[in-house]
């Protein structure tokens, strides 16, 4: 395996580290009212933040902040790198088949039983009664069905479908785009322009449209309106730089960005700036914000996303070219431990909301007993659950 190769597969291991510790700060943030949003009503932010603690801390608030910005960009990105190696292999058909069973499948049945599961204590945290009979009848007069994390998952699937039926319709949409990105493999200023430049087409007439907080719930799909072509933007970039090659260009662990990462982490650093100056005034009420202000804080998250996503491949491409045993099995089981962790973190949350500990202790709390939890049940799963693409990915490398 290369070290690019390599590096690619800790930092897949990194990002679930970061999924799980996101989602365990969540009642702690200090922006939060002081209770907890209710069951029934309009607009759900029960769905976002199940559980409401008294402790809190404004260091998870950045965070979260700055993990809202470039996460799930890296994540589209990321999903996208090894596509088009599996296409090629496989052709549309198996590849559509494959997905529809590593994805479509595990998608529906967390959905279906992990949601509510996980749900339930968040319901359990404001009712009058707890029992489960009650919940079932509160949870069924919802106009959704809540599908908590997985929306990421769904829109993952969407894109992969996408692409499939390019590569059937379109042979060699994919080499083209290569020969036109061709300058920016080797030029990470130039590769950043371009994805700053796409993404700000995708996004800001979105945003101005609907807002950067709306979500959208149709029966058990939710996305952020303002998104989802963004998402795809930086999905379709990763199939790009996938079939340019991870191993030269963009991905070198001797390139340029590996090389420059300093500056890439001070350009993330100043990405985050841009977006949270002008988010920060707008936020109140976005829709009576003045338009100049939407379209700085619109302009600086798609900077933001694009020096962050680029900072995270500089860093690991420098200094995670080695093999640990630990990171081969976080990689190895990072796919079923997203699929099962919301279960465990918000009903630790609950378990801990009577306890008079600080925010930081509750959250290392929730966070250690998650990732043991999901990691140590994602292994035992196996081969029990279809094999993820996070799984196919890691076969993918291995044969590099």
């Amino acid at each position: 395996m290369s070290r690019s190769s390599i590096a690619l597969v800790n930092l897949r291991a990194v990002v679930i580290l970061i999924v799980l510790a996101f989602h365990s700060v969540h009642p702690y943030l200090a922006s939060l009212p002081p209770a907890p949003y209710p069951f029934d009503s309009a607009p759900y932010l029960w769905l976002a933040f199940p559980i409401v603690d008294g402790q809190r801390w404004f260091g998870f608030d950045l965070f979260c902040a700055w993990q809202d910005v470039g996460l799930m960009t890296l994540m589209f990105f990321l999903s996208g790198l090894f596509v088009p190696s599996s296409l090629a292999r496989k052709g549309s058909r198996k590849f559509l088949s494959d997905r529809l069973l590593r994805i479509g499948l595990p998608l529906a049945l967390a959905v279906i039983f992990l949601a509510p599961l996980a749900y339930y204590a968040a319901y359990r945290s404001t009712a009058v009664d707890p029992g489960l009979d009650a919940y079932l009848q509160h949870l069924l007069a919802l106009p959704f069905w809540p599908c908590g994390p997985q929306w990421f998952l769904g829109e993952l699937l969407v894109f992969n479908i996408l692409v499939a039926a390019m590569h059937q319709f379109v042979p060699g949409w994919d080499q083209r785009l290569v020969q036109l990105m061709a300058s920016a493999f080797g030029n990470p200023v130039r590769f950043l322009a371009v994805l700053v430049t796409l993404s700000a087409l995708a996004y800001i007439p979105l945003v101005l449209a609907y807002s950067p907080f709306e979500w959208v719930n149709i029966g058990p799909i939710a996305f952020q309106p303002s998104r989802p072509l963004h998402y795809l933007v930086y999905f379709l970039a990763g199939v790009v730089v996938g079939t340019y090659g991870l191993d030269h260009g963009l991905l070198d662990c001797d390139g340029a960005l590996a090389r420059r990462w300093p500056a890439w982490l001070a350009a993330a650093f100043a990405g985050f700036l841009l977006w949270a100056a002008p988010t920060s005034v707008t936020m109140a009420d976005w829709n009576n914000a003045p338009l100049i202000e939407k379209l700085a804080a619109g302009l600086g998250f798609v900077v933001a996303c694009a020096a962050g996503c680029l900072c995270s491949l500089a860093v690991c491409l420098r200094f995670a070219h080695w093999r640990r045993r630990e990171f081969n099995s976080l990689s190895a089981n990072a796919y079923r431990m997203y699929l099962i962790h919301y279960t465990f973190v918000v009903w630790l949350q609950y378990a801990v909301l009577g306890t008079a500990l600080f925010a930081i202790v509750k959250a290392t709390i929730v966070f250690s007993a998650t990732l043991i939890l999901s990691w140590a049940i994602a292994a035992a799963m196996g081969g029990l659950l279809p094999f993820s693409q996070l799984n196919a990915t890691i076969r993918g490398l291995r044969r590099a």
